[in-house]
């Protein structure tokens, strides 16, 4: 093992690179599935006829395929039907398909937590299904759902890594390449690796106990 040689400047300034395009990605997902999920999980929750049934179906497809063949569709079979996309937009794509039906699941089990008498107290009082359900159920369900959507993007985070499959250039991308220059380099580069992943995920888990708690409270 050559942790001097591992950690140069240049080595970790790499890594660091990596992990920025790691972060962007993750971050880039994790606002397009969410704002997906919430669409989605909604009209699942109103059960609008045959939109419902469908999307319920599609979510169901997607939720038990595995996120590496979701990949592998964005970035070689899409190119197949003439939508050719770049190694990045193509990692983003897949993760927000896949998040975005593991999150609507929340989304839709949140939103059938609000208690019912609220909802017709709403309604009674002259709200439309819809103002009650922007104003009244929407805002309580979100505070229940934050600590599982948490969790959910640490697990978004995690699975950037799959794309090294695809040769985004991110952390684990970076990781490979330094190791394949010196076999001594690879503890030493995944150790490091290891360690800046938990410092982000163990901030986000700290962020979802803490809500949780507020949740509870």
């Amino acid at each position: 093992m050559d942790f001097i040689g591992a950690y140069s400047p240049q080595y970790l300034v790499f890594l660091v690179e990596g992990f920025g395009v790691t972060l962007k990605v993750a971050f880039i997902s994790i606002v397009l599935s969410f704002a997906i999920a919430i669409m989605i999980g909604t009209m699942r929750y109103a059960r609008i006829p045959v939109v419902s049934q469908a999307l319920a179906t599609v979510v169901e497809l997607i939720r038990n395929l595995p996120l590496l063949l979701i990949i592998f569709f964005t970035y070689f079979a899409l190119p197949e039907v003439g939508l050719k996309l770049d190694k990045v937009a193509a990692a983003i794509l897949a993760l927000v398909i896949f998040e975005a039906a593991m999150l609507s699941e929340i989304v839709r089990s949140g939103l059938h937590s609000v208690d019912r008498g609220q909802i017709e107290a709403a309604r009674s009082s002259g709200l439309s299904y819809m103002q009650t359900l922007w104003h009244v159920v929407l805002p309580q369900a979100l505070r229940k759902m934050v600590p599982p959507i948490v969790s959910q993007f640490i697990s978004l985070l995690k699975d950037t890594s799959l794309a090294v499959v695809i040769a985004l250039p991110e952390l684990m991308n970076h990781a490979q390449i330094i190791n394949g220059r010196n076999v001594n380099y690879v503890i030493p580069t995944f150790l490091m690796v290891a360690m800046m992943y938990f410092v982000v995920n163990y901030s986000l888990s700290r962020v979802s106990q803490r809500l949780e708690k507020r949740t509870v409270y």
